[in-house]
């Protein structure tokens, strides 16, 4: 009858050494202990998540950049160093062909400024060249001399609206949109960073609980192989407690499993290599926060950047009404120049007789009847403004229940935080008045495994529930941007790059 007694016990005892052996070979390499405050801060630098949001808001800050280049004066500089050409044309005029052979070498530099006021154009060109021409028809004729064309242009669109002034301004909103979006990440990341490593620490907790519950197990088990050895206990009561022992090892087995797997997605999440070793270590307490809803649904409603994003978006939608009117309309421009040219065979006497050639042109685009089209666009964009504010309004009623919701979960977690508290001295007690009675023969082993696992599971809730309480907490100070355990507001943009905010 022994023999299966001891083929499960040496099964139990390998079973306890592999698990020894599994702990060990994970320690064989440095280990990187974490506190909740450092995995915030490696995430800044090393999280995928992150990096992304970085490298798409470089990519904005640089096309602004671009942008705001481009209404900068440009200086150009064009070259025709060599241009030959032989043709033979018929003349109308005489009726006669003439031959034209022409040789020429001419360079354009010229000076052109945006104005982002009026989205007109100034530009200063000059063009100097030289060149010989030679025709003959009935006659040669032949003139070799240098030109020098120097002017100022305007061009300044009529009647539409300002487009370079709005093209600067989408970008910009691009590139703010872009801040919004790394700062929305940040927040979220610490969220599920947060979520991450207290899923570590709930693991890592509920295996040393695990752990306790196996010594335990195994301390009965040895009270009780005593008592059968010498008669004091009915038989049934080892293989009870051998099972007990089996089981408290599995478990033990099952949250280590448990406590890698939480590892291995808290080393995604920060963007530590997979095969680095992690522990985690933090103060867990029940210690509740002060926390008055009309504060922070005040600070939801005016700090949200989802709510800036929807500002920005009723402004683009304003640009794009004023492009859908500009659809079919009455569309002008006027483009005036003033300047000097010269020629002469003389590089020196260009100037010698000047030619004023002042220029001046006015375009106009009428449309007459276009089927209804331009009314039918802007009564749809209408249509898409109308829904949008409908929208806006909901998202601010969907923040402020959010917030409520959070408040009112707080509450009521500071309650199951003071019961949960209670429940672990209640059951520790009980365990230890039973645990007395069990060594005494009063108790099988199953009742007293029964104590054990209400212990066990008794702690387990008590850290979950602090654990939820923080998680509220954090999720409030996201959802509302006040953080009420320091009792301040959030400014989501002050944790961008300074260089990227300018």
């Amino acid at each position: 009858m022994l023999r299966p007694i001891k083929k499960m016990t040496c099964a139990i005892a390998i079973l306890c050494g592999s698990t020894g052996i599994y702990a060990q070979s994970g320690e064989s390499s440095v280990t990187m202990m974490l506190t909740l405050e450092k995995a915030l801060e490696y995430s800044v630098d090393h999280s995928p998540e992150l990096q992304e949001a970085l490298i798409n808001l470089e990519r904005y800050k640089l096309s602004l950049e671009a942008q705001r280049a481009s209404l900068k004066s440009k200086f150009a500089l064009t070259l025709n160093p060599f241009t030959y050409s032989n043709s033979r044309t018929f003349d109308n005029r005489f009726s006669q062909w003439y031959t034209n052979e022409s040789l020429s070498s001419n360079g354009t530099f010229s000076i052109t400024q945006p104005l982002i006021w009026t989205d007109a154009t100034v530009s200063l060109n000059n063009k100097f060249g030289w060149q010989k021409n030679v025709s003959t028809m009935d006659t040669s004729n032949e003139n070799k001399a240098f030109s020098n064309d120097l002017y100022l242009s305007i061009n300044q669109p009529l009647f539409t609206y300002n487009r370079t002034k709005v093209n600067l301004q989408s970008i910009e909103f691009d590139y703010e949109n872009a801040l919004i979006n790394y700062a929305l990440r940040r927040l979220s990341l610490e969220s599920s960073i947060t979520s991450s490593f207290y899923n570590v620490y709930t693991a890592k907790n509920n295996l040393s609980i695990s752990e306790a519950e196996l010594k335990d197990a195994q301390q009965n088990f040895e009270i009780i192989k005593n008592k059968v050895d010498a008669d004091l206990s009915a038989r049934g009561e080892l293989y009870q407690a051998e099972l007990n022992v089996a089981q408290a090892a599995s478990t033990v087995d099952n949250r280590k499993v448990s406590l890698e797997n939480a590892k291995d997605d808290l080393k995604k999440t920060l963007g530590i290599d997979i095969d680095q070793e992690i522990d985690v270590e933090a103060e867990i307490n029940a210690k509740p926060v002060k926390v008055d809803m009309l504060t922070a649904i005040n600070s939801a409603l005016g700090s949200r950047l989802e709510l800036r994003q929807r500002e920005i978006s009723r402004v683009e939608l304003d640009i794009q009404m004023k492009q859908v009117k500009e659809t079919n309309s009455l569309d002008g421009n006027i483009s005036m120049s003033l300047g000097i040219m010269g020629d002469n065979e003389e590089f020196q006497r260009i100037y010698d007789h000047p030619t004023n050639n002042p220029r001046v042109s006015v375009s106009l685009s009428v449309p007459i009847f276009d089927w209804g089209e331009r009314r039918a666009r802007i009564k749809a964009q209408e249509l898409q403004s109308k829904i949008f504010d409908m929208q806006t309004e909901e998202e601010e009623k969907s923040i402020e229940i959010a917030v409520r919701r959070s408040c009112r979960s707080l509450k009521n977690l500071e309650t199951q935080m003071t019961i949960a508290e209670q429940s672990v001295k209640n059951a520790q007690l009980t365990y230890d008045l039973n645990a007395e009675r069990y060594r005494n023969g009063e108790l099988t082993g199953m009742e007293m495994n029964q104590f054990q696992t209400q212990l066990s599971n008794q702690k387990m809730s008590y850290v979950s529930t602090i654990i939820n309480y923080k998680l509220e907490l954090l999720n409030l100070k996201i959802i509302s941007l006040y953080d009420f355990e320091n009792d301040t507001p959030i400014v989501p943009m002050s944790v961008i790059p300074e260089d990227d905010q300018k």
